[in-house]
């Protein structure tokens, strides 16, 4: 499993606002909630698009190697995902993505207090993910990529897997959620794999669906999405 998070964080560490401005919008702003719900969308697109390269760089890193992986991350964008998804057809190997999304912001800011019990409320920051997983799907169907919901969560295994169209995949999909606990806010993710490979971890040698799969989640607007 790849979390592109790490990545993200990685990348922010390395450069400045000075010389990579695209990819620092939100460190001037300490507080995102104080922005209105579109101002907050356009900087986590703008974030996303930036970090498109970092995304094929990791994608063609992974496709050197036979070990099967998924990343999954908010900031991976449909647009990356195809472009993945074509490199890994030109390298012979299987990329597949798949995106999920949730569309109520009261769901996904239940998620939120659940798991960060600390935090308060969080209603604007759900509101900001709802808009962004909605964009993300938008963007997924227009690259002909899979959009699939979250909920119900003990079907989403199965739903993957008749997405991707893959044998195996709703057994392999079973037993990487079956670690996780909490239903995904909205995601996307990519997999890539060999043609012997499974769906799971072998499916994903990247791109947002895991097999390699790559996995999208929105959920990180105070600077990034989940």
């Amino acid at each position: 499993m790849v979390e592109f998070d790490d990545v993200v964080s990685a990348v922010e560490a390395m450069t400045t606002a000075e010389h990579h401005p695209a990819l620092h919008h939100f460190d001037d702003i300490p507080d995102t909630a104080q922005l209105a719900t579109e101002q907050v969308l356009d900087l986590q697109i703008a974030t996303a698009r930036a970090l498109e390269p970092a995304v094929l760089g990791v994608v063609g890193n992974r496709l050197t190697v036979d070990v099967p992986a998924v990343i999954e991350g908010d900031y991976l964008t449909p647009a990356a995902a195809a472009a993945a998804i074509y490199e890994g057809r030109t390298a012979g190997r299987l990329v597949r993505a798949v995106f999920l999304h949730e569309a109520d912001p009261d769901r996904i800011a239940a998620n939120y207090a659940s798991r960060e019990p600390d935090s308060g409320e969080q209603r604007h920051r759900a509101q900001v993910s709802a808009e962004y997983s909605r964009w993300l799907g938008d963007q997924a169907r227009l690259h002909a990529l899979p959009v699939v919901a979250c909920r119900p969560w003990n079907t989403l295994a199965a739903r993957i897997g008749r997405a991707l169209g893959a044998e195996g995949a709703e057994r392999e999909l079973s037993d990487q959620f079956s670690c996780r606990t909490g239903a995904p806010d909205h995601q996307r993710s990519l997999r890539h794999h060999t043609p012997r490979s499974t769906v799971a971890d072998r499916s994903v040698r990247h791109a947002s669906a895991r097999n390699r799969f790559l996995r999208s989640r929105v959920q990180r607007p105070e600077g990034g999405a989940a």
